[in-house]
Formats: structure tokens, C-alpha cells, sequence
């Protein structure tokens, strides 16, 4: 007998259940040899004093199987609750997401039916770590984090993909124009790693407009890999224009676990009304399947699914001619051609060789000269530019310069003009002519302290073989 796989199940909140119920099904009709471990997520779990919305003994189970099959669920409003998902993926290192957005013209309507476009997203950095900060009455602060590691991992995981999966080019979005470090970082790894897969195409466009032409001409483009916010935004775009929202599913693939889940949330007010469309889900069980070496049950559950489409079994987020059917009867009709293959949609053929563990490679060791040179020191303060500027000067120390205060990023001394919209807080940038040692950074912030300067925060200056490592003010 074939060894069954164990997968960790969640039916989540909302529409979660009934949804979970006719995957489960159709997988079950399909002969997917699963060993499925059930497990309570979501609003009950959070309001019950877990803010992280899962049980501690949950992690048992995801840490054992490895492969989560995830309904969605609802975040309670207020308390600081902490996106279940963020903490899936970082806890079990799913480094990778991914999202199929395809059309299904003529049999589910869009303005797009050439469309079949894969997202590649970095799935644990970038402002998803998370990291926030209330600094003055006026100011907070999210840390946009892009490291090189992570980086050439996604970007290297989106041309293994490509080239697995016969698809043909590979484009980067970023916003490199204007973060030019931190969008610049990923967009370099990008073209270097380009280099290494002379059969692929590829392109960088900057994000906007490169969203732009996707929602536009999505038929021009194949993989598109890109940091982890813009990922989540554009392929959300991506999703809705083949259709809906509710026809794409989604896998979070890490060197030593997956997730697989709807991209949809939990619809609470349609809970309970057989309603929902079930397909978010279903897709994202084929994604499991070939993820766990069961190419077979995920050719078959898939040409069900789009011979169940074409028939016109449709339920009523797409549903344009007819009756539409209930989440329930959907999960029926989808069972009941297993086995068939569409007429007209392109029929599907998953294989073994094709579910094989994506290859990580290293990040490149480089050896670089690292100095601190400055300091940027954030006050708050409601004094006049000039009368602040005038402060700082009388509390500095002789081997710190103050060059330049900014207020929101842009430059208000010296130079400023009075018609400049300023906030509570105030960047002022330090530079010195040599080599600067920590001591002298502590000996200034100690004569700010005495001089009652309101230090919010310092980010310390530093060049990389003699290259600054910071933006210019």
C-alpha cells in the first residue's frame, strides 16, 4: 500500500468550513493518499488569550508534517494581533510564495483572456517583518528591511521555476528610482543572477508601472518575482483581472515546510449560506499535491475543475448565465468528473519530476571593508528650523559636524525655505572627516541629553569600500 502523506488541515473562520469541506472532498473522491491532522485556528483561538492565533500544541502538528492546508480566518479588530500568517511564514521559514493567475475565457468573463501569469513573492521581509515605532505625536515608522540572502533566494527560486515549468521570461518589479538601496539590493541580485540562466528571458520594470501594464497587457508577461509588499498588492491585481479573487490559490514554500491556502479572506457575513466559491482552495490543494509527489490526484482534481467550468457549473461570484450552484454542489460536480479532461481550456499534466524540492543556494560570500563615518540623529522638537539648528550647533562636540537637518526626508537647513510643511521630528545628519569611533557618537548623544535635546532614535553611517552606505540629504 502506498505510505500516506500527513498534512496539518485548518478550516479557519467564516466561509473557512464550508470551503475546507468540498476540498477535502474532492481530494478524498480523488484518491489522494493524505493523513490529515486537524488543527484550531483564528478568531476563537485569538480572542481565547493567543495572540498569535494558534494553539502552542498546533506547532506540533505543522512542525511534524510539514505541510499546512490552511482555510482563511478572521483577525479580531483592535488588540495587536499579530497576522497568523506572518507567523507561519516566518516560523517555518516559507521563504516563497507563489500565485497562478490564469483566464479562463470564454467560460468565466474577463477583459483578459490570454492571461497566464505566476507571482513569485519574498515572502519574509521587506515592511512585512513588522517593525514599527511611534516616535512623536506626529511621526510613526515602519523598518523596510531587503536583505542580499533573501534576495538571491527568491530571485534564484523564480528562474528555477521558469525554467522547470517551460515558462519563458522573468521579470522584476521594484522601485529602485527612489529606494535606491534598499529596491536597488534586490533589483542588482536580480540582474546577476539573470546572467546564470542565459535560456530565460529578462526585464525590470519599476513597480508602478509595471502594475500598470500588467492590469493593461498581462498577456506580456510570465513569472514576475518582486519583494514582499509589492508581491502581496500586485497579485492580488493579478487575481482579480483573470475573473476573481476567488479563483486563485496560493503556496508559501520553505526549504522544510509549506503552506498552501485561498487568497480570499473569510467572508464572515457569507458564512454559512453555501454560497462561496470553493476554488481559491481547491487550487491551492493541487499546489500541495504536486508539492508532496502526488502529480496524479493533482492532474486529475484540476481537469475536473476546468471540465466543471466549461460545463458552465458555475457558483454565483462567476456565475453570468444560468442558475449558479452552492459551495456544496460546486465540490460535487468537480468530484464527479474526475478523471475527465476540458474540451476547449488547455487540459493540465502535473509529473513527478516536476514536484521535486526547489535546490537553495548559498549567498555570495564577499569580503568588505566596513567604517563608520556619521551619525543621523532624530529629535523631536516644535522650535523653528533655526532656533533648532542653533541648539544643536551649541550642544555638538568638535569631531561631529552637523551638515543638514531634514523633516520628512526632505532638506530644511541649511538652505530651507519658510513655506516647507515641517513636522515633530527632525533628522540631523553628522559627519566627521575620518574614521569615527562609537565613543564619539555616545559623547555627542550625552551632550544632547545634558542640553535637554529630545533624542528619538540614531541610525549610525556607514561606507562599504569607501562607497557610502546611506542616501544623500
Amino acid at each position: 500500500m502506498t505510505k500516506k502523506h500527513p498534512i496539518t488541515v485548518a478550516e479557519g473562520d467564516g466561509i473557512g468550513p464550508e470551503i475546507m469541506d468540498a476540498t477535502l472532498h474532492i481530494l478524498e473522491e480523488a484518491g489522494a493518499e493524505l493523513e490529515i491532522e486537524k488543527i484550531e485556528i483564528g478568531e476563537k483561538v485569538y480572542l481565547a488569550g493567543n495572540p498569535a492565533g494558534m494553539e502552542e500544541n498546533a506547532w506540533d502538528s505543522l512542525l511534524r508534517t510539514g505541510v499546512f492546508l490552511k482555510a482563511p480566518i478572521t483577525t479580531p479588530q483592535g488588540g495587536g494581533y499579530r497576522s497568523l500568517n506572518v507567523t507561519v511564514r516566518t516560523k517555518l521559514g516559507l521563504y516563497a510564495n507563489i500565485r497562478p493567475c490564469v483566464s479562463y475565457s470564454p467560460f468565466i468573463e474577463t477583459k483578459h483572456p490570454n492571461m497566464d501569469v505566476v507571482i513569485v513573492r519574498e515572502n519574509e521581509e521587506d515592511l512585512y517583518v513588522g517593525i514599527e515605532y511611534r516616535q512623536t505625536p506626529d511621526v510613526s515608522q515602519a523598518l523596510k528591511l531587503i536583505s542580499q540572502p533573501a534576495s538571491e533566494r527568491i530571485v534564484r527560486y523564480a528562474f528555477e521555476y521558469a525554467r522547470r515549468y517551460g515558462r519563458k521570461k522573468v521579470t522584476a518589479f521594484t522601485k529602485d528610482n527612489i529606494l535606491k538601496m534598499s529596491d536597488g539590493l534586490f533589483h542588482r541580485v536580480f540582474d546577476e543572477i539573470a546572467e546564470e540562466y542565459p535560456d530565460i528571458e529578462n526585464e525590470h520594470w519599476i513597480i508602478d508601472i509595471g502594475a500598470a501594464k500588467l492590469a493593461d497587457t498581462p498577456e506580456n508577461f510570465d513569472v514576475i518575482v518582486m519583494p514582499n509588499l509589492y508581491g502581496d498588492i500586485v497579485s492580488d491585481v493579478a487575481a482579480q483581472i483573470t475573473g476573481s479573487v476567488g479563483l486563485v490559490g496560493t503556496a508559501n514554500i520553505g526549504e522544510k515546510g509549506a503552506m498552501f491556502e485561498a487568497i480570499h479572506g473569510s467572508a464572515p457575513r457569507l458564512a454559512g449560506q453555501n454560497g462561496a466559491n470553493p476554488t481559491g482552495l481547491i487550487l491551492a490543494s493541487v499546489l500541495m499535491l504536486v508539492h508532496i509527489h502526488q502529480p496524479e490526484a493533482a492532474s486529475r482534481i484540476h481537469n475536473a475543475w476546468l471540465k466543471t467550468i466549461e460545463e458552465g457549473i458555475h457558483t454565483k461570484d462567476i456565475c453570468k448565465k444560468g442558475t449558479p450552484v452552492g459551495t456544496k454542489e460546486f465540490a460535487q460536480a468537480v468530484a464527479a468528473r474526475l478523471g475527465q479532461k476540458p474540451d476547449t481550456l488547455k487540459a493540465v499534466e502535473y509529473s513527478a519530476s516536476k514536484a521535486e524540492t526547489w535546490a537553495h543556494h548559498g549567498s555570495k560570500v564577499t569580503s568588505t571593508k566596513r567604517e563608520l563615518v556619521g551619525v543621523d540623529v532624530y529629535l523631536y522638537s516644535h522650535d523653528a528650523v533655526e532656533t533648532l539648528a542653533k541648539k544643536i550647533k551649541e550642544a555638538s562636540i568638535p569631531s561631529l559636524k552637523l551638515s543638514a537637518i531634514t523633516n520628512r526626508g526632505g532638506r530644511v537647513w541649511p538652505g530651507g525655505i519658510p513655506d516647507t510643511f515641517c513636522v515633530d521630528h527632525w533628522r540631523c545628519r553628522f559627519e566627521t572627516d575620518g574614521a569615527l569611533k562609537p565613543q564619539e557618537i555616545a559623547s555627542l548623544l550625552q551632550s544632547f541629553a545634558d542640553s535637554g535635546l529630545d533624542v528619538i532614535k540614531t541610525e549610525n553611517l556607514y561606507s562599504f569600500d569607501g562607497k557610502p552606505g546611506y542616501s544623500h540629504v
